[in-house]
C-alpha cells in the first residue's frame, strides 16, 4: 500500500513555522515514497475560527513550495476555495452527519455512553479533586445511568455530549517512530468528549473517523497529541479499525529554550515571507530544525530532501529555531538564485524604499538589475534592501567609521578625487569598465596604487572602506551623481 498523508491544521490564524515543517514532514515522506499528502482543515472549534485563515494557509503552503494532491485549494481568479481528492468533504464542518453517526455506533457497541452532567457540576469535580491532589478528569457518573434515564433525558432534551467509555485498568500500548515504545494505564485517562453538546465533534472523535476513511496511513503531528493518541487507539479499536503509524515531532524552540512563540520574533509563515525570506531557504532549514541527513549536508533542494528523509533521523529532543541560521542561510540563496528572478521579488522592495517608482520600474529594470546584483551579497533577506537606499540616491556621504575617514584626510585625496571627477564627467558612455579604464588612467599619471588609490575613491563615493564593486557602484549612480559625492566628500570630510 502507497502511504497517504496528511497536513491538518486548524483555521485559527496564521501558519505558524511550526505547522510548516510537519506539513514538509509529511510532504517529504510521502513523495519520497510515491505516496499521497494532503491537507485537511479541522474546523470543529467554531469559536476559534478566523475568516480568510484557510486561504491564507493554502497560500502559505504553495508559495512555501510544499504543494498537497488532495483537499482544499485556492482558485486564483475568484480566490474561492474548492476541493480536489475522492475522500472528502476535506473541511470537517461539512462531515458532521458522518461523526454523528459514528458515535452513536460507539454507544450502541457500549464504547460511549451520553454524559448529561452541567457546566457547574463538572467545575465542582475538578476543583475538588484539585484540593485533594489528584489530576483532574471525569468521575463516569453517567457511565451507570440505566438506558430508559438515558432515554428520557434524551426526550426531554437535556443538554448532554457523548464520551467514550474507556475500560478500567488496561495498558494500552503503541510504538510511535520517534518516541518508541509509549503505554498509558485507562486509569490514567480521561473519559474523553467525542462529540460536544454543539452537535460538533471533538478533535478526538474527528480525527480518528477522518484518518481512517481518508486512509492515512501515518500520522505526523505535534508531540504535544502524545498523551491523547492511546485514547485515538482504542476508539480505533472500539470501531474494529486498524490504527496508523504514529509519528510525534518534538517541539521548536525558540533561542530562550521555550516553545517558540511570538513574543520571541515571527513565528508565522507570513511573516517570513514578508521579510523577503526566499522559500527554498526556509524549506531548507526548517527541514533541519530537529532532523539531519546522514551525511551531515546542510546546503539541500526540495528534491535532495525528499531522496535523503528519514523519520529515524529525527531527533527526539526539541530543536532550537536559530535566526542567524536562518539568515546565513538564506544569505547564501540569495547569493545564488538566479539574478533575474531576484530582480522580480526583489521589486516591491525596490519601489517601497525608494530606489524606484513603481510606474518607471520597467524602464528601469537594468539599473534595478544592477542593483541587486552589487547587494545581494549583503542581504540576509530581501527586506534589507532597505538599509541601502542613500547608498545608490543620497547626494551627502556619511563615513562609517574613523579608518574611513583616516583615508579622506591622507593630503593626496581631495586632488586625486577631484581628478577622478572630471574624468568620469569626460565619459560619453559610463559603465563599469570605463571606470576601471580611468583608475587605471590616474595611476599611471600619479603613481598612486592600491589602497591609496581606490580606498580614497570608494570611501569618496560611498562612505564605506569595504563593499560592492565600485567601478559597478559608479555605473548605477551615474557621472553626476558621482560628482556631486566627491565634491561632498572634499569640501566637507577631507578636513
Amino acid at each position: 500500500m502507497k502511504p497517504r498523508l496528511r497536513f491538518a491544521p486548524s483555521p485559527t490564524g496564521y501558519v505558524h513555522i511550526g505547522g510548516l515543517r510537519t506539513a514538509l514532514y509529511n510532504y517529504l515522506y510521502a513523495k519520497q515514497n510515491d505516496g499521497t499528502y494532503l491537507i485537511r482543515i479541522e474546523d470543529t472549534d467554531q469559536t476559534r475560527l478566523v475568516d480568510g485563515a484557510i486561504e491564507g494557509m493554502v497560500e502559505a503552503m504553495t508559495w512555501a513550495g510544499v504543494p498537497h494532491d488532495e483537499g482544499p485549494f485556492l482558485d486564483e481568479d475568484t480566490h474561492k476555495i474548492y476541493e480536489v481528492g475522492a475522500y472528502g468533504p476535506y473541511i470537517q464542518s461539512n462531515r458532521l452527519e458522518i461523526y454523528k453517526k459514528h458515535a452513536e455506533t460507539l454507544v450502541e457497541k457500549g464504547h460511549a455512553y451520553y454524559c448529561f452532567c452541567s457546566r457547574e457540576r463538572l467545575d465542582e469535580i475538578r476543583e475538588t479533586q484539585k484540593s485533594q491532589g489528584l489530576t483532574p478528569k471525569y468521575d463516569g457518573f453517567c457511565r451507570a445511568l440505566s438506558k430508559e434515564e438515558v432515554k428520557a433525558k434524551l426526550q426531554a432534551g437535556v443538554a448532554h455530549v457523548v464520551r467514550l467509555k474507556l475500560p478500567e485498568n488496561r495498558e494500552i500500548e503503541f510504538n510511535d517512530a520517534i518516541k518508541g515504545s509509549v503505554v498509558v494505564n485507562t486509569n490514567d485517562m480521561d473519559d474523553q468528549v467525542l462529540m460536544k453538546t454543539d452537535g460538533f465533534p471533538t478533535y478526538h472523535m474527528a480525527v480518528v473517523v477522518d484518518d481512517h476513511y481518508m486512509g492515512i496511513t501515518h500520522v505526523v503531528r505535534g508531540d504535544e497529541w502524545l498523551i491523547s493518541t492511546p485514547k485515538h487507539i482504542y476508539t480505533y479499536e472500539a470501531f474494529g479499525w486498524t490504527p496508523p503509524q504514529f509519528v510525534h515531532l518534538p517541539v521548536i524552540l525558540g533561542q530562550t529554550k521555550k516553545k517558540l512563540s511570538k513574543r520571541e520574533g515571527d513565528v508565522a509563515v507570513e511573516d517570513f515571507r514578508r521579510r523577503g525570506y526566499l522559500p527554498e531557504a526556509l524549506i531548507n532549514y526548517i527541514a533541519l530544525v530537529g532532523w539531519s541527513p546522514e551525511d551531515g549536508q546542510e546546503i539541500m533542494s526540495m528534491q535532495t530532501l525528499i531522496e535523503k528523509f528519514s523519520f529515524d533521523r529525527v531527533s527526539k529532543s526539541s530543536g532550537v529555531f536559530d535566526v542567524d541560521k536562518l539568515n546565513w542561510m538564506n544569505n547564501l540563496y540569495i547569493k545564488n538564485y538566479d539574478l533575474d528572478k531576484l530582480t522580480q521579488l526583489c521589486k516591491p522592495y525596490l519601489i517601497e524604499n525608494g530606489f524606484c517608482d513603481q510606474d518607471v520600474y520597467d524602464d528601469s529594470y537594468d539599473k534595478m538589475k544592477k542593483i541587486v546584483e552589487v547587494l545581494r551579497e549583503r542581504l540576509n533577506k530581501l527586506e534589507d534592501l532597505k538599509d541601502y537606499n542613500s547608498f545608490f540616491t543620497k547626494m551627502d556621504v556619511q563615513l562609517e567609521d574613523d579608518e574611513a575617514k583616516e583615508i579622506l584626510m591622507m593630503p593626496h585625496v581631495p586632488e586625486l578625487l577631484l581628478n577622478f571627477a572630471d574624468k568620469i564627467m569626460a565619459i560619453e558612455h559610463l559603465n563599469a569598465d570605463a571606470v576601471k579604464l580611468v583608475l587605471k588612467e590616474i595611476q599611471k599619471e600619479t603613481g598612486h596604487k592600491g589602497k591609496n588609490l581606490f580606498m580614497p575613491v570608494r570611501v569618496g563615493i560611498t562612505g564605506q572602506v569595504h563593499g560592492p564593486d565600485i567601478a559597478v557602484v559608479i555605473e548605477i549612480l551615474g557621472a553626476k551623481l558621482t560628482k556631486e559625492r566627491i565634491m561632498y566628500s572634499v569640501n566637507h570630510l577631507c578636513k
